[in-house]
Parts: C-alpha cells; structure tokens; sequence
C-alpha cells in the first residue's frame, strides 16, 4: 500500500482529493450566489438580510481556502478555474435575485447541499482514517446545521 507524505493510502487520498474538488466547486458557486443576495436585496428585510448574506459570504470564503488547502495537505491540486467549478458544483448559479424569500430559499438550499456533500466525504474519509478531513467536515456540518435551522425559521415559505 502506498502512502501520501502525512501516512495516509495513496488511492483513498486521491479519491477524498477528487470529493474535495467538487465541495471546492460548490462552495465556490453558493459563494458567489450569497454574494450577488447581498448585492441585490431589496425590500424591508434589507438591512438584516444584507449585513446577514455579508456574514454567510465572509465565512464561505473562508472555508473555500480552507478546503483547497486540505486538497494541498493531502498532496494534489486544488482546482481555481470557475468553467471548472461550474462543470461539478451541486449548486447553479443564481442569478440577479432580489427578493427576500428567493434569496432565503437559495440559501437554505444551498446549506443543505454543502450538508449532503459534506457527509458524504465525512463518510469517505473515516474510511480512510484521515482524521484531518473528518475533523474539518463534522466542523462544517456542525454548524451549517444550526444555519439550516435557523433559515428555516426565517423563511417559513420556502419550499428548500
């Protein structure tokens, strides 16, 4: 069995890598998404849903570093292409939302699905005893899954 620099097997690696690139993806594209609702809110929500879609975006970015270095510890590539975060995320592109509901909708969803794809890389990387992933994606589903909840209070006619 061959091993990566940190000890881990070389195939399992490869594969967490490939499922990163693809959360890399998505995070991407629900960042921009975030982005363009804070851009565009409109209504008498404004001012609380703009300082709060500021708030998610801040923390998305982060997170984005923090999963393309994670690709790099693991010793591969991480992709920075947007034709190729477009090809692999599980999120589409938003475009030019405004009102309230449609961008707590978008969020919502968009939570859901880094959950989806979080715990299934979680799943692969217990497997593959890289306690380094497992750790960095029960952080992020730990607290997606109180943003989730709390979308969900807030956008109560949502159908995400």
């Amino acid at each position: 069995m061959s091993k990566t620099s940190i000890g881990l097997d070389k195939v399992q690696s490869a594969e967490l890598a490939n499922k990163l690139n693809e959360l890399l993806a998505t995070y991407q594209v629900f960042y921009t998404n975030v982005r363009g609702y804070h851009w565009n809110i409109k209504g008498v929500n404004f001012f609380e849903l703009h300082a709060k879609f500021e708030e998610i975006y801040t923390d998305l970015i982060t997170k984005v570093d923090e999963v393309a270095e994670r690709i790099l510890t693991l010793g591969y590539v991480p992709n920075n292409g947007y034709s190729q975060y477009l090809e692999v995320s599980r999120i589409k592109e938003d475009i030019a939302v405004s009102g309230a509901q449609e961008c707590l909708s978008g969020t919502l969803q968009g939570l859901k699905t880094l959950l989806e794809q979080q715990r299934e890389i979680l799943t692969l990387a217990g497997e593959a005893d890289d306690e380094g992933t497992a750790s960095q994606m029960s952080d992020y589903v730990k607290e997606q899954e109180k943003l989730v909840w709390m979308f969900q209070a807030a956008c109560q006619t949502c159908h995400a």
